[in-house]
């Protein structure tokens, strides 16, 4: 289940309150000694709480405990990132041992802050060989500056799904492949009532709809937020210009942005039955491979199918690429029972059968080379897209940051400003926001 703008905004509420800047952290220091073998009970804590996802944590740990018959394990879900780190500063017995994030963002401020142990002497001395286990781009989302402080617990890739029946009626034969194949087939796909008011947009564009945060598209264009000297360089990228250019040339061919904004005023929350998408007030939609599931369950009154974003004219070789985050899990730096806790974490993390059943279980992407592989995974190819962008090389991720998704959230809210004409001159305010974010980094810093 998606918790994007949780991720965004959390991270940069906690860095606002000095929760998780790397020199406030203060972690306490834990034990690797233990003997993993020995009895113990360990603490875990993660994020989900559908009754659905509970459940596969709990069959996890239920297969887990069965080959570990000395380790129980207590599992306490719902938690979120604020509380979670609030008690690795604390630390002490009501500390977790082992501990997960949705939020891909913070993995700057985990590592750097010293709170999440660094898993890379756990996996020399018990023989897993990252690079081999992991897609390159998921190890570097669960890295910063050379700590391996988490690794990748199942992921999320994002595509198109788009309405077969609507494409039919439109005389489409395949989803767009480029970004003006998009423009062209969403001003076709958008249908108005009698009185001008909008019945169906082609693909809504504005950044405030649903996943639609303006680090997802741009992915489409493999941006390189900052330089090898960690400096913001929106500006500079010639893809940044062509990424608003392009959202522009989208709101312009569907009717400008007022009109479309006020008609996704109208659309029903993401989760729900009203979600746009589904009740077929947009043909075409940019969302994550749990989707599909929540389709199939509500039973949607039309055909539908998937394949990737769309990607810069320019760029069509590229084509199969997409937006990657996920789940991340690690060992808190507190805890006293660090190997047996890495027990958990491998298996959670690296066990092929285990990541499979559990990316079957809550419809994810797994985490692994050999689970994407396995031919026990879910068949469907609706499905199966997301797969194929996960392990596409082109397919990227944000890069880490000291101060987790402040940087994003001065993107998305620079955005805002772009889409809606506040922003005169883009390259003016494009230098303007490299220096805010530079200037938030250096303050993380000190």
């Amino acid at each position: 289940m998606p918790r994007t703008r949780m991720r965004i905004r959390l991270s940069a509420a906690l860095a606002g309150a000095g929760l998780l800047v790397s020199g406030c952290a203060n972690p306490s220091v834990g034990s690797d000694r233990d003997d993993p073998t020995e009895p113990v009970t360990l603490t875990f804590w993660h994020g989900w709480s559908n009754q659905g996802e509970v459940k596969a944590i709990d069959d996890s740990i239920a297969r887990f405990e069965k080959l570990h018959p000395n380790i129980t394990v207590k599992a306490i879900g719902n938690v979120t990132d604020e509380t979670m780190n609030q008690a690795l500063r604390a630390g002490g017995d009501d500390a977790p041992d082992v501990v997960s994030s949705f939020t891909t963002n913070n993995v700057g401020q985990y590592c750097s802050s010293g709170m999440w142990a660094n898993l890379d002497p756990f996996m020399k001395k018990t023989g897993v060989d990252k690079a081999k286990v992991f897609p390159k781009t998921l190890l570097e989302y669960t890295s910063y500056e050379g700590a391996q402080c988490a690794l990748p617990l199942l992921a999320d890739s994002f595509g198109l799904y788009y309405n077969k029946d609507a494409f039919e009626k439109a005389g489409i034969e395949r989803p767009p492949r480029t970004m003006s194949e998009l423009k062209r087939d969403a001003a076709k796909l958008t249908r108005r009532a009698k009185n001008g008011s909008y019945e169906q947009v082609g693909f809504m564009p504005n950044f405030r709809l649903y996943q639609n945060s303006p680090d997802r598209l741009f992915a489409q264009w493999g941006p390189a937020y900052f330089d090898r000297h960690g400096a913001a360089q929106l500006a500079d990228d010639p893809h940044t210009k062509d990424f608003f250019a392009t959202q522009r040339h989208l709101i312009d061919a569907q009717g400008g942005y007022g009109p479309l904004e006020k008609f996704r005023t109208t659309f029903g929350d993401e989760m729900s039955s009203q979600n746009a998408f589904l009740t077929q007030k947009v043909a075409m939609h940019m969302d994550g491979e749990w989707r599909g599931l929540m389709l199939n369950d509500a039973k949607a009154k039309f055909r539908w199918d998937t394949a990737p974003m769309p990607v810069p004219d320019d760029q069509a070789d590229t084509y199969g690429r997409g937006y990657l985050t996920g789940t991340v899990a690690g060992i808190a730096h507190s805890s006293r029972h660090q190997n047996a806790a890495w027990e958990l974490v491998k298996f959670l993390t690296v066990n092929t059968e285990q990541v499979v059943r559990f990316a079957n279980a809550i419809h994810n992407v797994p985490s692994t080379k050999a689970a994407l592989k396995s031919p026990q995974l879910d068949t469907d190819p609706t499905f199966r897209t997301f797969l194929d962008i996960a392990q596409n090389p082109h397919s990227t991720a944000l890069p880490p940051s000291i101060n987790g998704g402040q940087y994003v959230t001065a993107l998305q809210d620079f955005s805002y400003d772009v889409e809606s004409g506040k922003i005169p001159d883009l390259g003016m305010g494009l230098r303007g926001l490299d220096a805010q974010i530079d200037a938030d980094n250096l303050q993380s810093r000190n």
